[in-house]
């Protein structure tokens, strides 16, 4: 089941079938709650304008908890890139040959990150982060082994770039796991459900399932699916966008 929020076109088609034939079955089934919805008319539209409340409630704060997990992984990535470039620069601070190996390294790790953020493949995905992983054990040799045997303040300098490096990488991917919860999906399905069943119950009787009852779960499938895309950092059609990371990659490959 939780598979299916990792995927925003696999969560809009369960949720239309689900919550269609959910108000298919308010509206064809249950007669004699029907019969006493219909005896008690104002106090059952108290009851469904609750519920439809609650469930309005309930998908505006997920979609508010979802774009603040992709201003984040927007904002990691920014520092990224900064992060890189400052170190880059600093890179000077260092004797010339392990100068041009931590530059030379950053240029590859640059070049990981920016696959980080733009394959969609698990297979690539997983090549990427131990590529990653090895190229961050050897830029942190690089400064390691200058900074044991001349430890100046230009040297600790040095070691604090890498150090903020390294660290954004782990800001980055904490975002990237950082994900809704599936019990707040639960329950939002839930309420989802009870909502559009209270719409076919409130149908009167003998009118039977009409197209207009689909009006409400597509509504509520269209907004299942854009938390879940936004949610998606990685199957989703809203993707963070590389953007600065790019930039930084143009600026260090220009003569």
């Amino acid at each position: 089941m939780q598979m299916i929020i990792v995927y925003p076109g696999a969560a809009f088609l369960v949720a239309i079938v689900v919550l269609s034939f959910s108000a298919w079955i308010g509206a064809t089934r249950f007669r004699t709650l029907r019969s006493e919805a219909a005896q008690q008319r104002e106090d059952f539209a108290v009851i469904q304008g609750a519920t439809l409340t609650l469930l309005g409630l309930i998908i505006g704060f997920t979609f508010s908890m979802a774009l603040d997990r992709y201003e984040q992984r927007k904002t990691y990535e920014e520092e990224e890139a900064n992060a890189i470039g400052t170190e880059y620069l600093r890179a000077e601070l260092l004797p010339a040959a392990e100068a041009t190996r931590v530059r030379k390294l950053l240029r590859s790790y640059l070049d990981q990150r920016l696959l980080f953020y733009t394959t969609r493949d698990e297979h690539s995905l997983g090549q990427i982060d131990a590529t990653t992983a090895r190229l961050q054990a050897e830029l942190w040799s690089a400064v390691k082994a200058p900074a044991l045997t001349q430890p100046t303040p230009l040297m600790a300098l040095a070691v604090a770039g890498m150090n903020d490096v390294l660290n954004s990488q782990g800001y980055t991917q904490a975002a990237w796991w950082n994900r809704i919860p599936f019990s707040a999906w639960l329950m939002m399905g839930t309420i989802a459900v009870c909502a559009t069943l209270l719409v076919g119950v409130g149908t009167r009787d003998g009118m039977g399932f009409s197209w207009l009852m689909l009006v409400l779960p597509l509504i509520i499938s269209m907004a299942f699916f854009l938390i879940a895309d936004i949610d998606s950092p990685r199957r989703g059609i809203i993707r963070v966008v590389p953007q600065n990371l790019a930039s930084l990659s143009q600026s260090l490959q220009a003569p």
